[in-house]
């Protein structure tokens, strides 16, 4: 089959009811699952997935619960990290085969991919974590409190109009470069981004208050992992990452200094070079065996 075809595909897996799970699927080979953060979706890789298949593995990105154009329930009950991981998991189980997988994750979907690692650790061949969340303490202080009391009143999220996130998002996205006052994204990242927010369920809100605390289990996680974060990132301590180097078993760390949160949308040739490389170097070593 060419590996230039892509399918994109919706489907239902238990174990909640009526849950469409939406993903995008392009080429053959090793598996390749990319999951995203909080209020994004399956388009944070629309750049990266013809390069995995042009590399010969078979690539696929997801929307999680209550992102995208995945399943939105209306009871806000249902936003938990324990549903939004089994919802995607169900899929992949039968998707893909249960040995030699390789799984990439950004920030919300760094946590998911750590928790399949930790659960499933002898399906994967190797894990790419861009800066992941795995803790409440790497969040800033009024958020960890925020974060103490689930989201109730869902009005305000509804109401915002596609324009005011994405003048917020334009507005967070300045840096002085060069002398000048530059936006750190594209304009078509930026205006991605936006529609995410624009169209995720509010429960998402209340997915990053019902993570476990993976810290005190990282050192157990014995599974070639390469950990890429932006020095700048505001929305998660930047010195949780080069402490996820040091604590994981089979790690190694690469840090872009100029970057922010989503160092795979601020720089993504020099983040996916690096990625392709690690996978090409686990490759080399498992056909040495």
């Amino acid at each position: 089959m060419n590996n230039l075809w892509i399918a994109h595909r919706s489907e239902t897996h238990p174990p909640l009811v009526g849950e469409k799970l939406n993903f995008v699927h392009r080429g053959e080979g090793q598996p390749v699952l990319m999951i995203h953060g909080l209020a994004a979706s399956l388009h944070d890789w629309d750049d990266f997935l013809p390069s995995i298949s042009e590399a010969g593995f078979s690539g696929y990105a997801i929307d999680l619960l209550g992102h995208g154009e995945s399943a939105k329930p209306k009871n806000l009950n249902a936003y938990t990290a324990e549903n939004a991981f089994w919802h995607w998991v169900r899929w992949w189980e039968k998707e893909v085969p249960p040995r030699g997988q390789i799984l990439i994750g950004h920030s919300l979907g760094g946590y998911m991919v750590m928790e399949y690692a930790l659960r499933f650790p002898e399906r994967l061949r190797a894990i790419v974590l861009i800066n992941p969340f795995y803790s409440l303490s790497q969040l800033p202080s009024p958020l960890q409190k925020v974060l103490r009391y689930p989201l109730k009143n869902t009005l305000l999220i509804e109401r915002t109009p596609y324009w005011l996130f994405r003048m917020l998002i334009d507005l967070t996205n300045l840096r002085w470069q060069n002398g000048n006052l530059q936006h750190e994204l594209p304009e078509h990242i930026r205006a991605q981004t936006a529609w995410d927010y624009k169209r995720a369920a509010p429960g998402i809100y209340n997915l990053p208050r019902t993570i476990r605390n993976l810290e005190p289990e990282l050192k157990h996680l014995r599974i070639p992992a390469l950990v890429i974060w932006g020095g700048r990132d505001q929305t998660l301590d930047p010195q949780s990452f080069p402490y996820l180097v040091q604590t994981l078993p089979q790690a190694e760390g690469f840090m872009l200094a100029s970057c922010g949160h989503i160092p795979h949308q601020c720089h993504p040739q020099q983040v996916y070079a690096r990625i392709l490389q690690f996978l090409a170097e686990k490759q080399e070593k498992q056909e040495q065996r």
